[in-house]
């Protein structure tokens, strides 16, 4: 799906990208990094909307240089930024993106108010998006990006200003659109959690170089097996099964249990709960993987900032 040897970028004297090689199969892949990390840059010269100054990169199988304005036909992008246009109905503004991807008036027209359906916008796609909040600007720029039917999508911190519910709502719609549609989608954010729960893949970029790409099935195995699960109802009872099979339970704050895990899988567990008619229950294994494989990763890095002095804090 997309493939760099040695793509780098600068500013100046300021090297923003430095030899990135990747090659990144069809999936939802997350794009992690701190603040300046590049991944914005990466971004935007895959979608030649910065020019690389030096290195190779192919998207859908097509050189970015090569095929300009044709590598980003099949592709979506919703960038962080706002990119609407005043004066524009929400349904206007999507309706005329998707005529600039090289669709009919109608044919646009009417996929715009199905992509609007799918990312939870009602009436308000009938008011001039300068007025929206920015929950509703993050969704019509999601809707943006999807309303050509693209083989590809680049999110770039796609859940910013939505509220609990709106956000969920998108991670869903990010999560089902592979699976579902053949979509896939490159996700950067910040937030590890949404990274962890939506995605198959993860890259993680740190000062202009990517210091992991790896799959999330691959990750977890590499790290301490540990299973988080949190049961629907009798608790202690949960705890009495997994300590007579040898477990040592851990309580957390939360309500969850934690138990170290014999193997990467969960099936031992939801044959315990199976044998012994345990109600049901929320099992996540190896909660903590990808948050501490991005410590590490920044840690090698040199990336990580330093720590406060002791009882230091912000004066």
């Amino acid at each position: 799906m997309i493939e760099t040897r040695g793509l780098g970028k600068d500013y100046g004297s300021q090297r923003a990208l430095d030899a990135v090689d990747l090659s990144i199969p069809p999936g939802t892949i997350g794009l992690l990094g701190p603040n300046g990390a590049g991944k914005t840059t990466l971004i935007k010269c895959l979608l030649n909307l910065e020019t690389p100054s030096r290195g190779t990169a192919r998207v859908l199988g097509q050189d970015i240089r090569e095929h300009d304005r044709d590598s980003r036909l099949r592709v979506g992008y919703s960038p962080e930024q706002d990119c609407h246009i005043s004066g524009m109905a929400g349904c206007e503004y999507v309706t005329y993106c998707g005529q600039l991807s090289g669709m009919s008036f109608r044919s646009a027209r009417q996929r715009t108010h199905e992509i609007l359906d799918l990312v939870g916008m009602g009436q308000e796609r009938y008011r001039r998006v300068e007025t929206y909040s920015t929950g509703m600007k993050q969704r019509v720029k999601f809707a943006q990006a999807l309303v050509h039917d693209p083989e590809l999508v680049f999110l770039d911190e796609p859940t910013n200003g939505l509220d609990p519910s709106g956000r969920e709502h998108i991670l869903r719609l990010v999560g089902s659109l592979h699976r579902e549609l053949g979509t896939s989608v490159v996700v950067s954010s910040h937030l590890l959690h949404d990274v962890e729960r939506i995605c198959d893949r993860v890259v993680i970029v740190a000062g202009g170089r990517v210091l992991e790409h790896e799959s999330m099935a691959a990750l977890k195995s590499r790290h301490r097996r540990v299973v988080e699960l949190t049961p629907s109802a009798e608790t202690e009872r949960f705890v009495s099964v997994l300590a007579s099979a040898g477990c040592t339970v851990e309580r957390l704050t939360n309500g969850r249990l934690r138990t170290p895990s014999p193997t990467a899988s969960i099936e031992w567990i939801l044959r315990l709960m199976h044998e012994h008619r345990l109600p049901p229950a929320e099992i996540v294994a190896n909660p903590d993987a990808l948050h501490e494989l991005f410590l590490q990763a920044l840690s090698t890095a040199g990336a990580l900032p330093p720590p406060l002095p002791p009882g230091g804090g912000a004066s």
